[in-house]
């Protein structure tokens, strides 16, 4: 899942400047984790201890106020209430990765992926959003080829994939639902010929840089196996080391590199 977070982090200082290049500095003075770091981590770490979603989610998120969560779900963390608030937005689909690289066949990724939309997520297009990006992972995981994955998405999900970037580009902006930003994302991912690619084309489209990076860079960690080291070693450097001790833990019990 250090894919993942690089990308969210990577991508953490373009969110609000409608970015349309490729051509940017993969890391600033100001790259720093946000949200969908802290809940990736806390998925991680209930598919790891058989903690409860929803509950361990209010606890990550009350550590960390002031990550970046959008308003929905931080209201939702400050209720007494553990139930679901019917959301569509992608915050489902950016903290999934965990479960992509930590079960073995595709129904049981399809259904832990539903397990931790669904306690916030419950929107029919909430749990769509993070079973695509869940399911992406898995094929790239089982060495699919990328024509695989992006019709196993587009028959299960029917998520149009056939848009290229150069389309899509020019007329897209900010979009924090699932619909409006996991197809993006996925394509970021299918168009790219590196771990690195798919995380600048997905901040390249100019919108919800952060998790669309996110998103692309769980796939990409996936599909490629190698994320540069210096990528790693910086994201890791801005991790604050409770955060880290849980990605490590993780990797070294589902033996990712």
């Amino acid at each position: 899942m250090i894919g993942a977070i690089a990308g969210d982090i990577i991508g953490s200082v373009y969110e609000s400047h409608c970015l349309k290049t490729t051509e940017f500095p993969i890391f600033t003075a100001n790259s720093t984790f946000t949200d969908d770091t802290v809940l990736t981590v806390a998925v991680a770490d209930c598919i790891l201890n058989g903690k409860d979603y929803a509950t361990t989610f209010k606890q990550y998120a009350s550590k960390y106020p002031y990550a970046g969560f959008g308003g929905m779900f931080f209201r939702w963390v400050k209720s007494n209430s553990l139930e679901p608030y019917n959301s569509f937005g992608n915050g489902s689909a950016m903290r999934v990765s965990p479960v992509g690289f930590a079960f073995d066949t595709t129904d049981e990724v399809l259904a832990e992926a539903r397990r931790s939309a669904e306690v916030t997520h419950n929107h029919p297009e909430g749990i769509k959003g993070a079973q695509a990006v869940a399911a992406a992972i898995i094929l790239a995981r089982k060495k699919e080829s990328k024509t695989k994955i992006k019709g196993f998405i587009e028959r299960n999900f029917g998520y149009n994939l056939s848009q290229t970037l150069a389309e899509i580009r020019p007329h897209y902006y900010f979009d924090e639902t699932c619909q409006g930003s996991v197809p993006q994302a996925i394509i970021a991912f299918l168009e790219s010929d590196s771990y690195e690619d798919a995380v600048r084309k997905a901040i390249s489209l100019g919108g919800d840089s952060d998790t669309l990076a996110c998103m692309a860079g769980g796939i990409a960690q996936a599909h490629y196996e190698i994320i540069p080291d210096h990528i790693i070693k910086e994201a890791k450097n801005r991790l604050d080391p409770e955060l880290l001790n849980v990605v490590e833990q993780f990797n070294t019990k589902y033996s990712i590199p």
